[in-house]
């Protein structure tokens, strides 16, 4: 027997929501992954760093699954959960987490870290990155890209701005990390398909995700939520396309 609209969202509403594992959508949501395998090459270049920052690392879960550290391995994340969370996870594999705002200045020294890394960062602040690396540093990162989930933020939020859209573009974070001085060694880009299967499964990545609809509550938005739950139930899921982008970027050695 299905379950009902209540019990899914009543379920999606109470689980916790800390750290970045998407573990509880197995099952119940899909996303396909870049071809590129951010977390394989992220352990590559661990293994020929000396000192490394992982920026916005949240739960730590990708960062502790790349591989071995590097001798000196540092971490940042704003939010008390994913801190926690991440101290947790990181500390037992030689990785101090650190708590910042995410807000400039980055707290550490000029020329810290040969290897700046994140994977989907909310903002980023170059100028602060280009700082931090050692002349000859790379920074490697796995970002959200424009238009990302567009279908399920346009359910909720109806249609957003072209400006809106087409934040968080390749050729933007290019031309802001080339003004910090940083020389672009690699840009790729991919369109993937995600699917939902239950209403469950939306609101847990809407808490979750929380920057996709801003201020989203189950309360705020119950109607739609009862919409989409029959659409699902009678085309089988809600299909959505996530876009990813990774870029490379060093720092000059001379």
């Amino acid at each position: 027997m299905a379950r009902s609209f209540e019990d899914l969202v009543a379920e999606a509403d109470a689980v916790s929501v800390a750290g970045w594992d998407f573990s509880w959508l197995a099952g119940r949501a899909t996303e396909q992954r870049p071809s590129w395998g951010y977390q394989r090459q992220l352990g590559e270049r661990l293994a020929r760093a000396s000192a490394a920052l992982d920026i916005q690392t949240g739960g730590g879960e990708v960062l502790a699954g790349a591989g071995a550290f590097p001798r000196l391995m540092a971490a940042t994340e704003s939010w008390p959960p994913n801190i926690a969370k991440a101290t947790a996870l990181l500390h037992p594999l030689g990785a101090v987490v650190v708590a910042d705002e995410d807000e400039p200045p980055l707290p550490f020294g000029d020329a810290a870290f040969d290897l700046v890394t994140s994977r989907h960062p909310v903002t980023v602040w170059w100028d602060e990155i280009a700082r931090v690396l050692r002349p000859g540093g790379t920074y490697f990162s796995q970002q959200v890209g424009p238009d990302s989930v567009f279908e399920l933020v346009e359910y909720f939020l109806g249609p957003q701005p072209e400006e809106v859209r087409r934040a968080r573009h390749p050729d933007s974070a290019r031309r802001d990390a080339q003004a910090a001085g940083l020389d672009v060694v690699d840009v790729q880009a991919e369109s993937l398909r995600t699917e939902f299967f239950d209403i469950g499964a939306v609101v847990y990545f809407l808490r979750k995700v929380v920057w996709m609809v801003p201020g989203f509550t189950v309360d705020r938005y119950r109607d739609r939520l009862r919409e989409l739950d029959a659409r699902i139930r009678r085309e089988g899921a809600f299909v959505a396309h996530t876009t990813r982008f990774l870029i490379e970027a060093r720092k000059p050695a001379a």
